[in-house]
């Protein structure tokens, strides 16, 4: 049995052409797609310019009545009688003498420099204890030299200290401990004075400062022959033994 076909009548003959037609037809409508731009209305300012017809109030002239000016105040009236007084009171001048003095005037006779008393004025001169020419002596020490006046001064602190030396109970108690720096000086009258003290806690402080305030009186040191002024430091050490 022969199949019954028309030539004419073939569908697949041009299907090539029509799907490059198709392709073309859709890569337009993409590309338009694409190029398609849209804007939102919102940003769009709607103004209206609204003119109207001025209109011309008409103002009113009102005639104000000012009230008229004060009068002007009376003229004073001048006195009837005038009366003159005489001064009869005198008045003394005062006279103002030139301090300026010429040819005539006399000079005072010169005061001589022997009539001026001259006050002297003692210096308070303070040496080292490590180089002064004859140290502070301390009562009981005795020495041939100045060495040995040193050695037994260090010494009799040392003893003093010693002997009048007692733990503060309050430091005791929270277990304060440490080294107290005391600085003072021997003054030109042997008194012991400008007692100053650097330490841990300020009863250690307070307790060093009683110890060299007990210190008696010395002999005071020399230089050149004059009492002078001598300062010392010494250390004392506060330790708790258990």
């Amino acid at each position: 049995m022969e199949t019954k076909k028309n030539p004419n009548l073939e569908i697949g003959r041009n299907s090539s052409i029509y799907f490059a037609i198709g392709l073309n037809i859709m890569l337009f409508f993409t590309w338009r797609g694409l190029e398609y731009k849209s804007y939102e209305k919102d940003d769009f300012a709607m103004e209206i310019l609204d003119i109207g017809e001025e209109i011309e109030e008409d103002i009113p002239i009102t005639n104000l009545e000012a009230p008229p000016p004060p009068p002007p105040p009376p003229a004073a009236a001048a006195p009837d009688v005038i009366t003159i007084v005489e001064d009869t009171e005198e008045i003394e001048e005062t006279v103002i003498e030139s301090s300026e003095t010429d040819q005539d005037d006399e000079i005072a006779d010169p005061i001589e420099v022997s009539d001026v008393a001259v006050e002297e004025v003692e210096e308070e001169v303070s040496v080292p204890f490590s180089v002064v020419e004859n140290v502070p002596i301390f009562p009981g020490c005795k020495g041939k030299n100045n060495t040995e006046l040193r050695n037994c001064f260090a010494l009799k602190m040392n003893e003093h200290i010693k002997k009048h030396f007692k733990y503060p109970e309050s430091a005791l108690e929270m277990g304060v401990h440490g080294k107290v720096f005391v600085l003072f000086a021997v003054d030109a009258n042997g008194n012991v004075s400008n007692i100053k003290t650097r330490g841990p806690d300020k009863k250690l402080e307070e307790e060093a400062y009683r110890i060299i305030s007990l210190l008696p009186t010395m002999e005071p040191g020399k230089q050149r022959g004059r009492p002078v002024k001598v300062p010392y430091s010494i250390p004392i050490h506060f330790k708790i033994q258990n």
